[in-house]
């Protein structure tokens, strides 16, 4: 019995903890069953939430769909503008450019034409009155001097370039490939940069040695050394532009024009150089000058390839007609690029196209001040030390072209013909002249007027400004305004260092935001070393910012 009663009590224990286990993985069960389902529940929820636009609808909505540019209109109004501008550079510009080829004709046209005549009075005054001395102890006046020596440099280099042999120079330069020419073409038009800028150096050099004051202690080598050193440089300068000129003929010539092609796309390779560069206003005035000069320098090329080509078929005009194409493509060529690069430039400088009517107003206060009594150059230096044209070179050139091409009759009728074509180079040149300082005058005359008629600004009573130009009192409402912004709090502050403040212009930390106005006022001070030069100072190989154009 006892044996029995036990057994019944461990089957009842037995039975307890099986129920209680049971019931346990029953709860586990209910519990995973739940999550699955709020998990599901869940899920549905939000697939049901999720927007559906309809196909029919979405594309309703796109052909249906409105936006107003007004709500941003200050932004485009600046785009329109920034296109106007664009379209207006390339009138502006050659307003600039014809005003500038003038006044490198005009200073051409004065070796051919006023400069020998000058001499000859200089000569008539030293044969007159050889004891007449004047205030600076010599017999001639400065001028007279510089003009003489012009004239002395021609005579010799001309001489020299008498003893060159054209048709040999041509047979060598057409003997060469077609890219070892292009190679030279471009060496060439480096050297002539370099020549130029150097050049200019070697005349001033010569002329104020013969017209220093003579009561100064000498502190050069001497005139003759300083004579035949500008004389190596005009004759080596005119060979160089010879053998531009003559392989700018080659290329005429060839007859598949791959060579006049290649040469042409050398002017667009030439944007890829200036277009995506930082330029500055007196950086764009020395490239405008440069423009200038580089294309009157194209005009004589041409003009020496055509006298070369018409006397190689004996003034045969159905040859000049199967040349006039090239050349006004070439022209045209050099043409659109300086539109284009001049746009871009503008463009991406953000300058105003008014700035070449400033250029041209600096060009005209030099033609207006070279004609003054007190003058201290020529009008033909000026132009020369502005655009880096130096005339002598082409002078000598086209004179040796001439004499070589143009076959004159040995007698009174040679005379004639030459007198007339100096009757005509001079009433060409007195002329353009009248015209440029007409012009010139008009343009100075406006200058002046603007000025008057600008009032004078006065410094308002008791508001300094800021290095920002907002006044402190600005200031103070500025930050204000931004520190009651609530995008940006204290926590993105510490965390974003530069904030792009619109109202201020400019990006400021967040140490400078609550003290833009306590801060003082402070000049911009030039740097001593490289100070701010006004448009009169500059001339072509002047350095300007970082680099020269």
């Amino acid at each position: 019995m006892a044996d029995s009663t036990e057994g019944k009590c461990t089957r009842r224990k037995i039975d307890i903890q099986t129920a209680r286990v049971t019931d346990q993985v029953d709860d586990v069960g209910t519990f995973e069953n739940t999550e699955d389902y709020t998990q599901e529940d869940d899920a549905f929820k939000e697939e049901k939430e999720k927007p559906t636009l309809p196909l029919f609808k979405y594309i309703s909505a796109e052909l249906t769909r409105g936006y107003f540019l007004e709500h941003d209109e200050a932004k485009y109004t600046q785009k329109r503008e920034r296109v106007y501008a664009f379209l207006n550079i390339p009138r502006e510009m050659e307003k600039l450019m014809t005003y500038g080829f003038f006044l490198c004709m005009d200073a051409f046209l004065f070796i051919f034409t006023f400069l020998p005549l000058r001499v000859l009075l200089a000569v008539i005054s030293l044969l007159t009155s050889p004891c007449t001395v004047n205030s600076r102890g010599r017999i001639l006046q400065p001028a007279q001097i510089c003009d003489m020596l012009k004239m002395v440099i021609l005579l010799m280099c001309s001489y020299l370039m008498y003893m060159v042999d054209f048709s040999m120079l041509y047979h060598i330069v057409r003997g060469q490939a077609v890219i070892k020419l292009y190679i030279i073409y471009n060496m060439l038009e480096v050297a002539d940069r370099l020549f130029s800028s150097f050049g200019q150096d070697i005349l001033d050099a010569l002329f104020w040695t013969a017209t220093e004051p003579r009561n100064r202690k000498r502190e050069h080598v001497g005139i003759v050394p300083h004579l035949l050193l500008a004389v190596v440089y005009v004759f080596g300068h005119t060979i160089l532009i010879l053998f531009q000129a003559t392989t700018l003929n080659v290329a005429f010539n060839s007859h598949n024009k791959a060579l006049l092609t290649i040469m042409m796309s050398n002017n667009f390779v030439e944007l890829k150089g200036s277009v995506f560069k930082k330029f500055g206003k007196n950086n764009l005035y020395q490239m405008s000058c440069s423009d200038v000069r580089e294309r009157y320098h194209y005009c004589i090329l041409l003009s020496i390839v055509i006298l070369r080509n018409m006397t190689e078929f004996n003034w045969d005009l159905d040859h000049l007609w199967d040349l006039i194409p090239d050349v006004v493509t070439v022209l045209l060529a050099e043409l659109v690029v300086d539109w284009v690069k001049h746009a871009f430039i503008t463009k991406f400088n953000e300058i105003p196209a008014d700035v070449y009517q400033e250029y041209r107003n600096s060009l005209a206060q030099d033609m207006v001040g070279s004609r003054q009594k007190n003058a201290f150059s020529d009008h033909s230096d000026l132009v020369s030390r502005r655009m880096g044209f130096v005339p002598l070179p082409l002078s000598c050139l086209l004179f040796r072209t001439l004499w070589q091409s143009v076959k004159l009759p040995q007698n009174k009728m040679g005379v004639v013909i030459v007198i007339l074509i100096y009757l005509w180079l001079s009433s060409t040149k007195v002329l353009i002249s009248i015209v440029l300082f007409g012009k010139s005058c008009k343009y100075v005359k406006e200058i002046k007027k603007k000025e008057s008629q600008e009032p004078k600004r006065k410094p308002e009573h008791g508001r300094s400004k800021s290095f920002s130009g907002l006044t402190t009192q600005q200031t103070v409402t500025e930050v204000k305004k931004v520190e009651s912004v609530s995008l940006y709090s204290k926590d993105t502050l510490e965390t974003n260092s530069s904030i792009s403040l619109q109202s201020l212009g400019k990006e400021e930390s967040a140490t400078n935001v609550s003290n833009l106005a306590t801060d003082k006022q402070k000049p911009e001070l030039d740097d001593k070393n490289n100070p701010k030069k006004s448009l009169s100072d500059i001339d072509r190989y002047t350095l300007c910012s970082s680099h020269i154009v």
